[in-house]
């Protein structure tokens, strides 16, 4: 119970970021946000390294490094798609593919999970192809090219690449993980900013946008690598996965992008996948 609801409240974290992160990339260049929004994030960090102390081993930290280099480039190419203002479909497709790479490892590496959970992480993932059904043109067609489908895709790919190494760092390591997975991606960002002549200096309005995203990607990170310490991956990577219904929800709200009645049908199975996970 207790991995279900760091996983759950992990994805709320992770899907304020997505929103905060997708209005920043309308303003400016997604590479940039990306790396200002991880820079305005480290504070939260080293709180979280006072609050959760811990031990790691070299393993650890390795885990971490290869996890933030799948991070960086999967935030970047999420804050891309999002920019397009698809929002309801861009991000629950990333989640699809998220989801799907971690559940395949956890089935691989761990015990199977009970049958309600599992049937409740299998839940979660349709969930999230629901709620990916987005608004249509009249026409019919979704409102979104291959080339943002792509980008979904691909940042969804690194983001079950970041689930999944996540998970392999011990429970003795606290968040430093989270710490050196940071400090790799980090002078990797910087140093592609800097090849592509982009700045930092993004507007006061950008900023805030920017800071947003930051604070709630560092502390959902910290919340899923607690929830990997209490409960399967098959299990929690599906549920931290579920984070679109806030970024949808959002989106509906601040934005006031149309929500289809098949979406809402998905928000529905999301629930029930938390109550079954929760078994």
């Amino acid at each position: 119970m207790l991995a279900v609801s760091l996983a759950a409240v992990a994805a709320l974290g992770w899907g304020a970021a997505d929103f905060c992160g997708g209005k920043a990339s309308q303003r400016s260049p997604a590479l940039a946000v990306t790396v200002l929004s991880q820079i305005l994030g480290l504070p939260l960090l080293v709180a979280g390294l006072l609050l959760v102390p811990g031990r790691p081993l070299v393993a650890d930290l390795a885990w971490g490094v290869a996890a933030g280099v799948a991070g960086l480039f999967g935030v970047a190419l999420l804050y891309r798609g999002l920019a397009s203002g698809a929002m309801s479909v861009v991000a629950p497709i990333t989640a699809v593919t998220a989801a799907v790479v971690p559940l395949l490892v956890g089935l691989l590496q761990e015990r199977a999970p009970g049958a309600p959970a599992l049937v409740g992480a299998g839940l979660a993932v349709v969930s999230i192809a629901l709620i990916s059904l987005g608004p249509k043109s009249p026409a019919g067609r979704l409102r979104v090219s291959a080339g943002v489908v792509g980008l979904a895709l691909a940042a969804g790919a690194l983001f079950g690449v970041f689930f999944s190494l996540l998970a392999q760092t011990g429970e003795g390591s606290g968040v430093w993980p989270l710490a050196s997975a940071r400090l790799a991606s980090l002078p990797l960002g910087l140093l592609l900013l800097a090849r592509s002549r982009r700045s930092l200096r993004l507007g006061r309005g950008v900023t805030v946008w920017a800071g947003l995203a930051g604070a709630g990607d560092i502390g959902a990170n910290a919340l899923y690598l607690l929830a990997t310490r209490e409960g399967l991956l098959a299990v929690v990577a599906p549920i931290a996965s579920l984070y679109p219904v806030n970024t949808v929800l959002l989106a509906f709200a601040v934005d006031r992008e149309r929500v289809r009645p098949i979406q809402f049908a998905g928000l529905g199975l999301a629930a029930a996948a938390l109550v079954l996970a929760a078994m």
